[in-house]
């Protein structure tokens, strides 16, 4: 058979099965129709995600008053993790709301945890010291010792499921010390500060310092 003959019968036969294209899922034009309704599912996926993250997982809460200077200040604003995801621990910051406390302290409260349930805590009060378990605190976090007693009397065992709270700003911080509040039941922790995101006036200067935005430690 002529090479002619040959190619002209392979020609037929591809002409013949509609070439090598057919049986190829053919693409669906795109359309200003899809391209919007894409957007729009995207869209209302991130906003559903948005809504479930700040109903369970996180939430904003604004600081007011001194008890923590200097590390956060009046008008600062907080991501603080839910309690739900949190194993709350000495050190932390966290929000409560203990709505066993007397009127003057039925509010919001961000305070920094000293210590946990099962430990005893003691305060000399002529020196500032703060013992835990009969160990001297280490509180670079403190903007002076603390000083002020405010009624609740030392050594405080707590029970297992309490905790310590003080403000940084210990002269100027009702907390734990008060026993109008006393220790905290865990129940009461709304959850822990994470993140300062903007920050409110300084007091000495009434100005923002943005390079504050960060980790709260």
């Amino acid at each position: 058979m002529s090479e002619e003959k040959k190619d002209l019968e392979l020609e037929e036969e591809a002409n013949a099965s509609g070439g090598p294209e057919e049986g190829r899922e053919k693409k669906e034009p795109v359309t200003l129709e899809g391209t919007l309704y894409t957007w729009t599912q995207a869209l209302v996926i991130a906003v559903v995600g948005v809504v479930m993250l700040f109903t369970f997982g996180v939430r904003l809460i604004s600081v007011n008053g001194p008890s923590m200077q200097d590390t956060l200040y009046t008008g600062d604003q907080l991501l603080v993790l839910n309690a739900m995801f949190c194993d709350f621990k000495a050190g932390d910051v966290v929000v409560i709301n203990d709505y066993n406390a007397e009127p003057q302290l039925n509010e919001t409260l961000v305070k920094r945890i000293v210590a946990v349930g099962g430990q005893t805590v003691d305060i000399d009060f002529s020196s500032g010291t703060v013992y835990v378990d009969g160990r001297e605190l280490d509180e670079p976090y403190i903007k002076e010792p603390t000083y002020t007693p405010e009624g609740t009397e030392f050594p405080l065992t707590l029970a297992e499921d309490e905790v310590f709270v003080m403000g940084d700003n210990r002269n100027h911080s009702s907390d734990s010390r008060d026993a109008r509040l006393g220790p905290v039941k865990t129940g009461y922790l709304q959850g822990k500060a994470l993140l300062l995101l903007t920050p409110g006036a300084t007091p000495d200067t009434e100005r923002r310092d943005w390079g504050r935005i960060g980790l709260v430690r």
